[in-house]
């Protein structure tokens, strides 16, 4: 148990926030991909990152798709209790609602709270042939939320305002129940503590760690993204949108977690909503020559959502994280349509919004959204 005191509970949401729907056990429901991956002890990381010599939990060939369960992490943790049927039935929810890979994942102690990130992560997953120098492509092809209700957290004096909020030394975790309307799921917060929930937002899932194996026999910390991806937290990475990531090990070791139901740029509590997530991902390689063709050398992770192209930039803080985002976008320009210098630059001044990934992660993040139909006229 943390020494950092426990939130105190929300009231039980009413009846009628929370939709019935059957939650997604493990197994159980539609499994739309050509392999399909539990979340359990043999398949899962908690608070840490695969690397070069571990092993994978499942091999597949480029073009092949799997259906991935995920879980979060929110009301496994701790300083929560590390008993989710519990934390979650302080807020209404019964037991048969909490998902069973959840309540096993927070039984076995597996993750350092004092050395370790807060994450799960399923894999790694090898992909035959992909090879330092190439993109591994994780085209996300569908998310499905696997319950009704997330959790925003604003915990251990970390977020925007650190050393601000939260007040006192009390943690945070605000639980949210979803609402289903004709245009979609929505999340439902209340407007004082206690209160019937009448804000609502919509839901936009998407997986804020998906990344490969790093080098070497050191397992990085889940929390901070890099190179590798990781804890990216970028909400642009909805269904039907893609995500390359520089291959740095044989094999790649993809792996993907930190499910979140929605999440505005820049996560500044800590977290967005956070909810456990089955996605369906098809994976393929881009070799080396092609990729650089395509793209230049990236440096990091590059996303395709939209109509938009997205390359990213990472830093200690936001200025390094937007001037890392300012150079990889002039080297995307030069590579992808021959763009000079001093033109691209003029260009992404005058055209280019650079959004602010998040600013919690250690490693800030900022990403830059280029129109592609911008250069439709230009002959690659």
């Amino acid at each position: 148990m943390s020494d950092i005191a426990r939130p105190r509970p929300a009231a039980p949401a009413s009846a009628a926030a929370v939709p019935r729907f059957r939650p997604l056990q493990p197994g159980s429901g539609e499994i739309p991909g050509d392999h399909y991956l539990r979340a359990g002890d043999e398949t899962t990381m908690w608070g840490r990152l695969p690397c070069e010599t571990d092993a994978p939990v499942l091999s597949i060939r480029p073009g092949e798709s799997v259906t991935i369960d995920t879980v979060s992490h929110e009301g496994l943790l701790e300083d929560q209790g590390s008993d989710p049927v519990a934390f979650f039935a302080a807020h209404g929810v019964a037991a048969s609602d909490v998902l069973d890979d959840a309540v096993a994942i927070a039984a076995s102690s597996r993750r350092n709270a004092e050395t370790d990130g807060p994450h799960v992560v399923t894999g790694p997953i090898r992909v035959e042939g992909a090879a330092p120098g190439d993109l591994l492509k994780i085209t996300v092809v569908r998310l499905q939320p696997r319950v009704p209700y997330g959790v925003i957290s604003n915990r251990h004096g970390r977020g925007a305002l650190a050393g601000e909020l939260p007040r006192g030394t009390a943690n945070v975790s605000v639980f949210a129940p979803l609402m289903t309307r004709p245009e979609g799921m929505f999340g439902l917060l209340p407007v004082v503590e206690g209160g019937e929930p009448a804000v609502s937002f919509p839901l936009a899932p998407f997986l804020g760690t998906m990344g490969v194996a790093v080098a070497g026999s050191v397992r990085p910390h889940s929390v901070p993204p890099g190179p590798h991806g990781g804890n990216i937290d970028i909400n642009l990475l909805v269904e039907g949108t893609v995500l390359y990531l520089p291959v740095q090990v044989d094999g790649a070791l993809a792996y993907v977690g930190d499910p979140h139901f929605a999440q505005g740029d820049g996560e500044v509590a800590l977290t967005a909503l956070e909810a456990s997530l089955r996605a369906t991902l098809r994976i393929d390689v881009v070799p080396a020559a092609q990729a650089v063709a395509a793209f230049g050398m990236l440096s990091g992770p590059l996303i395709r959502a939209s109509g938009w192209i997205v390359p990213t930039g990472l830093g200690p803080d936001l200025d390094s994280a937007m001037r890392s985002c300012v150079r990889a976008a002039l080297s995307l320009l030069q590579a992808r349509w021959g763009m000079d210098e001093h033109l691209a630059y003029a260009y992404l001044s005058a055209a280019t919004d650079f959004d602010i990934s998040q600013v919690v992660d250690i490693t800030v993040g900022v990403h830059a959204r280029i129109r592609e139909s911008d250069f439709s006229e230009v002959a690659r």
